[in-house]
């Protein structure tokens, strides 16, 4: 047994399960309705435990991230002290309130005029009062303190000074300037690119006020974010009464309100996207046969994946797993993939038997849907779940929440969706109206009626007369894309025209690729009109000179006093100096050069006694630690009173985008592994650098894990070597193109983006596996004819599944956010480059490189044989031995000698879903020749009724009616009129044609009393 003949043993079981279940679902349908839905409102009760996470650090910083442990570090050895605050040595974001400030007319702050309403905001904004129902509380009693004061912003002092500035009086020294009342001012903790000329202050485009409130208690905490919303509310009561400056704002709290207002921001959108797809189902489930249109049935496969993916939330949600606001996507995706499987199913309903019993035709439905829906699912199914293994917990949590709404979408479309078909397959069976469900008269038997009845009320089967060739029609689409496309892209100078064009596109794509930006920005979190916006654009044009503190800490028992261990540090703090982001030796903090400088100048005045490490540390403790200096929080001490790690600070400079801000902290971290000493660097904000580090080796490796996993899944079910090497090859190609063209696009790799790219994977396994699939299991003698079948089968479906899924997202693009807009676009690409692969690029390919091709060796139908006696061919021999059967206009002469009957073994196609085409195919086995002929004496049939197209849906693909329509001589219907003697008229459907293929006769021809039923093959 071949390796891929094992594989198939799961394509028959699954078929053969599906097809007992499409059976008992057609018996019983309202228990595949009423179970799952009173199962759906059983889970919906789990939204009652809903736990709203919207904490940006936690979704949107990796779990693993070096900063948290670096962090976790910083904590051990130095906590918060909040009534001894500094702000360079905090250990989270804290609470706060910070104002960027610049003139209306883009010019100098230096002005008394806008100075003094700088001094007004400052006071406008401390005495904002809240209340808690106990007392009032005023900034006064929540800030952060040092030594009993409130942090206060020391540059409005500077207002006095100012006029004197103008007059040129006075000058302002960079970067710091002492006032002849002692107060000192720090300049770049509070400018913003100011312009220095020397040593002299000129020019000052923007400033900062910083409001910090106290964080260390519970109470504290929910009075601070109270007052900080009240701080917001009162500034936009003001913000219109300065004349002179503008206001740019931000809060502790700005980004997760952002990502509040982004989830209520998609609810419109969301309303707006359920009424396009019940719209867009409604019409493409329609035929101009007013019986068999489902335009209900298309509506409730939009029912039905909005109650699986409820049903998956509330599950979840009652398992305790946080919701967050992207996950308003995912119904947008569940209502795209859900209405693919709606088109999938019915497009399998449409290729039954309509004269056999509603569970019958129900049942091979599902037995030809099951391999489909099946493999589409377990794709998506398993990117997702890829997803969910990546250390960003925005990822996780948004990979769970859909691959389960995945894994309920596929059990309600076997079971709700089902059923919901078995029904409307009973009110088709009794000739009833698509829609309003009356009885109506058949095409056929209402040609006296108004024109308005026959378009608009007739359909069905005529039940004196079912075989009637005016109620049995083809798709006119269908034929477009197999004697239109497919014969476009056979002309060799299409075939290199699409190369062409294939190689421009990967080409861009690659240099796209090239470019791509790393990490989220912390403005893309924000809705577009926000006005945290402002704040962001403020901040990187003037505040990117100085823009962080960054804590350098030394951890280890050492003895400090000790030359060798100074001279250690000293080379770690100076090549930390001498690197490319950060500042000379005048920015940093360092206890240890303040305190070696303090013992080799005054100790020896002081008469102090250093000459032991005892000593030594005994006089640091004394005179250093019980002064104010900030820099007495940079040591930590163990029970001993040793000294067991210490903080030094140092200044970053130019630091100017994203991809700086990771350069900068992987640089300062190559140093503190290059060093003597084991230290470790922090700043509360490297915590969402880490993902920039990491974003880039997450996402190629969960890319190149899904895709491992499509390939396997794809051979699994599509068992052909070939055929797994182009569905990756495609899915090589679109996920190139994504990544490219998403850069191109304004789109940075990010965890928004890397859930995007993931799921990528699931949705381009579809058509390239489909359209590979349908070219290698097409029955054409050449590789030209393979392009027309597998096209004619799957050009449709491709189309109505790719728009579906692109109208499913589209209006996301129209939100006022970055995380909705690129999920659109990233979901618009890997559709649309799917759909362009699967109908233009890959039937080229195979039709060049794949089986069947001249680089191959030719086209040879590989077959099963079936054995099949000659004595149940609905014909006689000649003399000569020669058995002729009718078949739409072509004889089938079975060679041999006269008067032997053995048994005969006639060659099956691997697949018939596609139809078969005219060109003669000659297959011999043992005595016996089968062959094809079209005898001059025969009719041809009227192929312009191909042409007539009945409406916009049969989900794509042949069906059965279509070829029932295609009739011959009624002389080989008599033959088998004795098998179904209750007919009134014989079918005037040739046996080639029922079965689809080639020159065959099925063993259910002698054992069934029924008609055989086409074939239904096809690309799973």
């Amino acid at each position: 047994m071949k390796c891929s003949d094992k594989f198939k043993i799961v394509d028959r079981l699954l078929t053969n399960w599906f097809k007992k279940l499409g059976h008992k679902v057609g018996e019983h349908p309202s228990y595949f309705i009423i179970i799952p839905f009173f199962l759906t409102l059983l889970a919906a009760t789990g939204s009652q435990r809903i736990y709203y996470e919207d904490d940006p650090e936690y979704l949107f910083s990796p779990v693993t991230g070096r900063a948290k442990q670096e962090r976790a570090i910083v904590k051990e050895f130095f906590p918060d002290n909040f009534t001894r605050f500094n702000p360079s040595r905090m250990t989270d974001l804290g609470k706060f309130v910070r104002l960027l400030i610049t003139a209306t007319d883009d010019g100098t702050l230096i002005r008394p005029e806008v100075f003094d309403e700088i001094v007004r905001l400052d006071s406008i904004v401390s005495n904002v009062t809240i209340s808690n129902g106990e007392r009032d509380w005023t900034f006064e009693d929540l800030c952060a303190r040092w030594e009993g004061k409130c942090l206060r912003n020391p540059i409005v002092k500077l207002a006095p000074y100012v006029p004197d500035v103008v007059s040129g009086k006075l000058n302002l020294t960079y970067p710091i300037w002492f006032s002849d009342n002692y107060d000192i001012f720090v300049f770049p903790a509070s400018l913003g690119s100011p312009v220095v000329s020397g040593e002299h202050l000129q020019e000052v485009p923007a400033l900062q006020l910083l409001y910090w409130a106290s964080n260390h208690t519970d109470f504290d905490v929910n009075v601070s974010l109270q007052w900080e919303t009240e701080v917001l509310r009162v500034l936009e009561e003001h913000i219109h009464t300065f004349r002179h400056i503008r206001i740019a704002r931000f809060r502790s709290q700005t980004l997760q309100t952002e990502l509040e207002d982004n989830t209520i921001s998609i609810m419109p959108f969301m309303f707006a996207t359920v009424a396009i797809m019940v719209m867009f189902c409604i019409v493409t489930s329609m035929m101009g046969d007013c019986v068999r249109s489902k335009p209900l049935v298309g509506l409730l496969g939009v029912v039905s994946a909005t109650l699986a993916t409820g049903t998956a939330f509330g599950l979840l949600m009652y398992c305790g797993l946080p919701f967050i606001g992207i996950n308003l996507a995912a119904p947008f995706l569940m209502l795209g993939i859900g209405i693919d499987d709606t088109f999938v199913m019915l497009a399998a309903w449409r290729r039954t038997r309509l004269q056999d019993p509603v569970p019958v035709r129900l049942s091979h439905a599902y037995e030809e849907a099951a391999v489909s829906i099946t493999i589409t699912s377990l794709t998506d199914m398993f990117s997702f779940w890829v997803g969910a293994v990546t250390p960003f917990p925005s990822v996780q949590i948004f990979c769970v929440y859909t691959g389960m709404s995945v894994v309920f979408t596929y059990l309600w479309h076997v079971t709700f969706f089902g059923g919901c078909m078995a029904v409307f397959g009973y009110l088709e069976e009794q000739g009833r109206h698509g829609v309003t469900c009356r009885p109506v008269l058949p095409v056929s038997q209402s040609e006296d009626r108004g024109c308005w009845y026959q378009l608009c009320c007739s359909g069905g089967i005529s039940k004196s007369d079912p075989w009637n060739e005016k109620d049995n029609k083809d798709h006119i689409i269908m034929v477009f894309f197999r004697d239109g496309v497919a014969q476009l892209l056979n002309i060799p100078a299409i075939k290199a025209f699409v190369i062409m064009v294939f190689l421009v596109y990967l080409g861009v794509a690659i240099w796209g690729c090239t470019m791509v930006r790393e990490g989220l920005e912390r403005r893309r979190l924000s809705k577009d009109d926000s006005y945290s916006v402002q704040f962001y654009d403020v901040e990187d044009l003037y505040f990117r000179e100085h823009p962080y503190r960054v804590q350098v800490i030394v951890q280890g028992k050492m003895d400090y006093s000790d030359p060798e261990v100074q001279r250690q540090v000293e080379n770690l703090l100076q090549t930390f100096e001498n690197s490319t982001y950060i500042e000379g030796r005048f920015y940093t903090e360092s206890w240890l050069r303040d305190w070696v400088s303090f013992v080799e100048t005054s100790a020896p005045i002081l008469n102090m006694n250093v000459s032991t490490p005892e000593l030594w540390l005994e006089g640091y403790k004394t005179a250093f630690l019980g002064g104010s200096s900030p820099i007495t929080l940079d040591t930590a001490f163990n029970e001993k009173g040793e000294i067991v790690a210490s903080r030094f600070i140092i200044q970053t400079r130019h630091i100017n985008n994203t991809l700086e801000d990771k350069d900068m902290m992987l640089e300062l971290r190559r140093i503190c592994e290059e060093s003597e000493l084991e230290c470790s660097i922090f700043h509360p904000l490297f915590v969402f650098f880490d993902q920039f580090v990491l974003v880039r080796t997450v996402s190629i490796q969960s890319i190149s894990i899904a895709a491992g996993i499509m390939c396997v899944v794809s051979l699994i079910f599509i068992p052909n070597p070939v055929c797994s090497l182009w569905v990756a090859f495609s899915i090589l190609s679109i996920e190139i193109g994504v990544i490219g063209y998403m850069t191109l696009w304004g789109v940075n790799l990010d965890s928004i983006s890397m859930i995007n790219l993931i799921m990528c994977i699931g949705f381009s396994v579809d058509f390239s596996a489909h359209i590979s699939y349908a070219y290698m299991a097409a029955h054409g003698k050449t590789a030209d004819e393979r392009v027309r079948l597998c096209l004619h089968a799957l050009g449709l479906p491709i189309l109505q599944g790719g728009f579906s899924t692109i109208l499913g997202v589209a209006t996301l693009y129209f939100a006022p956010s970055y995380i909705f807009v690129t999920f659109f676009k990233t979901n618009f690409l890997v559709i649309f480059f799917g759909m362009v692969h699967g109908i233009f690029l890959l039937p080229v390919l195979l039709s060049l490189f794949g089986p069947g091709s001249h680089c191959c060796g030719g086209g040879h139908i590989h077959v099963e044989p079936t054995e099949v006696k000659p004595s149940s061919l609905a014909a006689l021999p000649t003399a000569d031995g020669t058995f002729y059967v009718n078949g739409g206009g072509q004889i089938v002469t079975l060679h041999g000698k006269a008067g032997e009957m053995p048994p005969l073994r006639i060659p099956r196609p691997q697949s018939s879903r596609t139809s078969r085409t005219d060109s003669s195919v000659r297959l011999t086995t043992g005595a016996f020749t089968v062959a094809e002929e079209s005898p001059p004496s025969l009719p041809k049939v009227d192929q312009t009724a191909l042409d007539k197209d009945l409406g916009l849906g049969t989900s794509g693909e042949d069906s059965i009616e279509s070829s029932l329509s295609k009739g011959a001589s009624k002389s080989a219907a008599s033959a088998s009129g004795g098998r179904r003697a209750h007919r009134t008229k014989s079918a005037p459907l040739s046996l080639l044609e029922m079965y689809n293929n080639t020159g065959y006769v099925s063993d259910d021809e002698t054992s069934s009393p029924r008609r055989p039923r086409g074939h239904r093959g096809g690309v799973k």
